[in-house]
């Protein structure tokens, strides 16, 4: 029942922000040249290890899958994303309240039609394959069908994901709002239907304060009281135009992040999307409820709504993950929103060293979303939902990176560079669920279809 897979091993086991060593006193930076990745029954990690110590302890008849000359590593994770969202990815010209009111809602009342759903969930999560992402935390619509549809695909696909109904009950067109009552119920007949079954897990999904009463979200709190594995996903402090408005309609909450504490939907499992232009006392909040910001930087440029300090969530020891955004971000790519965070952060002065970069994209995003133990990294026990990355996948990136003297600068031209083509291969569960190498069968062949 084990499968091995060789190639260069790349992973991480903790922050390599600080000294470079883990809790535990070894390397956080896991590099093996030429390495084997064991895989067993159920699709969880047996060993890793260097090919030349493991190949002659492997039983007879075991299969080893060759991927020597590209890189292996744990999958993406993408900590913030919408997928109703997927067709109106790339939507021209305003900024967040506009772009609302313009672009998403339209596309969002859609999504009543479970069959619609389904079709743009497929899409959706073939996309994030082909990207090298294995999970993400999800927004679906206002409508509980949108969210039947989502872990419907992803159920028989194996995948690890989180998703939620949106919850939105003013500031809206009707086709997009529920009301507080039909929010909680709703939410709560999809948490006994969804939440841990599988790889499938629920979050509690207020669209942000202004589309919310503050019954609905005090709802929102009660649904996390009586569920307390599920999670909270909503967005914070994305847009100066979107703060002033939060200052309005909540006159008696001392900043943004206040509006959220009072209704009890801080938290260990509380991801709050954006984060740009928190204040202290917000960031220590953030810190003593150990909630977590979801960092979307292509999101962030393309809607112009600020530049993270990322600096700033590590001096309060705030956990980040990073999120595409789909579609406020304009690509399904890891690799776009590393590049994009890199030229973030040069705008604040500070350098994004690659190797951090990559951490935040995968184990970093695990911890974000509190599944470290089963996802993000190879150790042993753990889930085997990794990516075969090519350093070679066009001619200019095999061009670029025969110059790199160093693994950092082959790193950082590929979170500079790459993009959904350098993503060879992506497996779940060590079965392999998407691949750019060319598959042609003997009967396509003879008719010359090659």
């Amino acid at each position: 029942m084990t499968t091995a897979f060789r190639g260069t091993l790349l992973y991480f086991t903790d922050d390599p922000l600080s000294s470079g060593k883990s809790a535990e006193g070894g390397d956080a930076v896991h590099h093996i040249q030429d390495g084997l990745l064991l895989v067993g029954e159920g699709g969880f990690i047996e060993r890793v290890g260097e090919y030349s110590e493991l190949i002659g302890e492997l039983p007879f008849g075991v299969e080893v899958v060759d991927h020597s000359g590209k890189i292996l590593m744990p999958g993406f994770v993408d900590c913030h994303i919408h997928y109703p969202q997927t067709e109106m990815i790339a939507a021209y010209g305003t900024q967040l309240l506009d772009w609302l009111e313009t672009h998403t809602f339209p596309v969002e009342s859609k999504f009543k039609d479970y069959d619609y759903g389904v079709k743009i969930a497929e899409r959706f999560c073939t996309e994030l394959l082909r990207n090298g992402t294995t999970t993400a935390l999800v927004f679906g619509s206002v409508h509980p069908e949108s969210v039947d549809a989502f872990f419907t695909v992803a159920q028989q696909r194996k995948l690890r994901m989180i998703a939620g109904k949106v919850m939105m009950d003013r500031h809206a067109p009707d086709t997009v709002l529920d009301t507080a009552e039909t929010s909680y119920t709703e939410s709560k007949a999809l948490i006994e239907k969804w939440h841990g079954k599988d790889r499938l897990d629920y979050a509690v999904t207020p669209r942000f304060a202004p589309t919310s009463t503050p019954e609905q979200l005090q709802l929102a709190g009660r649904l996390l009281e009586e569920f307390p594995g599920v999670y909270l996903h909503t967005h914070l402090s994305e847009n100066k135009d979107e703060i002033a408005w939060v200052k309005q309609l909540f006159p008696d909450s001392e900043h943004y992040l206040d509006v959220y504490d009072q209704a009890g939907l801080l938290g260990k499992r509380s991801v709050f999307a954006h984060g740009i232009h928190l204040c202290d006392d917000e960031c220590q909040r953030m810190a003593d409820s150990d909630s977590v910001v979801a960092h979307c930087p292509s999101s962030n440029l393309f809607l112009g709504s600020g530049l993270f300090d990322l600096q700033k969530m590590d001096d309060y020891g705030i956990r980040v993950g990073i999120g595409s955004d789909v579609g406020g971000g304009s690509s399904f790519s890891a690799f776009d929103s590393l590049a994009d965070a890199y030229k973030i952060q040069q705008l604040r002065d500070v350098n994004l060293d690659p190797f951090r970069a990559l951490y935040l994209a995968t184990l970093g995003g695990a911890k974000a979303l509190s599944l470290d133990d089963r996802i993000g990294s190879f150790k042993p026990g753990m889930e085997a939902d990794f990516i075969v990355l090519d350093p070679k996948a066009t001619d200019f990136l095999a061009f670029r990176t025969q110059h790199c003297k160093s693994l950092k600068e082959l790193l950082f031209v590929l979170n500079t560079l790459g993009d959904d083509r350098v993503v060879n291969a992506t497996y779940i569960l060590g079965e392999l669920a998407h691949t750019t190498d060319m598959i042609v069968d003997a009967e396509q062949a003879s008719e010359g279809a090659y």
